[in-house]
């Protein structure tokens, strides 16, 4: 009966204040938006986890289908405490899943609080990188071709590209040359693919919306005229008509296609951004020494041109849940307090992520 009397206390102090080995491991579910960079974040998660006992789930979402998978995962008893919104158009959308972050310290760390996704007096939405993207080109095959003494082009160097009259001539004059410099094309493949086309609906068109901001002095509106359409077109075009791939097969080519065809020295240009040396060096049988990735700002004929530079800024934000239990919320806050804060953390951002970091 003793004994009987001792192991009902026992199970009933279990019961009130949890056993060491019944009790529910804290753990964080972070829905990660950048496929590229999946692998990575699984690393930084499981070192989190050797150091703090916490443990970061997360999942990672195909291109083009993430805001359809958030609405769903949010929907859910277990949903994400961590994710991602595109700005302030993905903050109309996620507005009841944000938690305000202005009083963390992860908004005071910010170099350029201007950046972040802000209602009222309300921090919403924190950029955790701040990318720069233009085309990159191969120096070395760009070298070849500044030896060619058939070149149709009279400077001898990429240094002396400041426009888009420049960058035409030397495209289209490589394009004649190009089983000379043993490449399929000079551009790598614009992808055309499902959920692949972000690069030119978003990146691309960036530009002439911002020529058209920029004339009208405004910071929002509306509606566009895409004054600066033409613009668009003119290196569109240039993309397309001097490619690996010919313009009616694009459809079925995906960004790493095109990043492949680069890597292999297929191709000496691609439009992509600062992270993208991890998809060039990752590709079996690269052939790209990283001394020789070099970027051009996207010329497109805008008068002045000549004096633009790489397109710089970011249109990717974290957000916490704020249906999440408190305790939630601020797993996910030290959480990536500790990824730019910690030396391990700082190492991923900027060797492994290839960040250029927002603090």
């Amino acid at each position: 009966m003793k004994r009987i009397l001792l192991l009902a206390a026992i199970l009933s102090a279990c019961i009130l204040t949890g056993c060491e080995s019944g009790r529910e491991k804290q753990s964080i579910y972070y829905l990660n938006f950048k496929p590229e960079v999946a692998t990575v974040w699984r690393e930084i998660a499981a070192d989190y986890e050797e150091e703090t006992g916490i443990e970061v789930k997360v999942l990672t979402v195909a291109n083009g289908n993430y805001e359809q998978r958030l609405k769903a995962e949010l929907a859910k008893k277990n949903a994400p405490v961590l994710f991602h919104i595109n700005g302030p158009v993905g903050y109309s959308i996620f507005k009841n899943f944000c938690l305000d972050l202005s009083d963390t310290e992860l908004y005071s760390w910010q170099l350029d609080k201007d950046i972040a996704v802000t209602n009222a007096d309300g921090v919403y939405g924190i950029p955790y990188v701040v990318e720069g993207y233009g085309i990159i080109y191969n120096n070395a095959i760009m070298k070849k071709y500044f030896e060619l003494p058939s070149r149709a082009v009279s400077f001898s160097s990429m240094d002396e590209v400041n426009n888009f009259e420049k960058l035409k001539a030397v495209v289209e004059d490589m394009t004649l040359h190009k089983d000379e410099l043993g490449i399929k094309g000079v551009f790598a493949s614009t992808s055309f693919g499902s959920g692949e086309d972000w690069r030119w609906q978003t990146h691309l068109a960036n530009l002439p919306v911002y020529y058209e901001f920029r004339d009208k002095n405004i910071s929002d509106t509306d509606t566009l005229d895409f004054t600066y359409g033409d613009n668009f077109r003119n290196i569109f075009d240039l993309y397309i008509n001097n490619s690996c791939t010919p313009r009616t097969e694009l459809s079925q080519k995906s960004v790493i296609d095109s990043m492949t065809e680069f890597a292999l020295g297929e191709a000496a240009m691609v439009q992509n951004g600062n992270w993208a040396w991890s998809q060039i060096s990752d590709v079996e049988g690269n052939k790209v020494q990283e001394e020789d990735i070099r970027y051009l700002p996207i010329y497109t004929g805008v008068e002045g041109e000549e004096s633009q530079g790489l397109c710089i800024g970011t249109g990717n934000y974290l957000c916490v849940n704020s249906t999440s239990p408190e305790a939630d919320q601020q797993a996910a806050i030290d959480f990536i307090k500790w990824v730019y804060s910690s030396d391990t953390g700082k190492d991923y951002v900027i060797s492994k992520l290839g960040f250029i970091p927002p603090v």
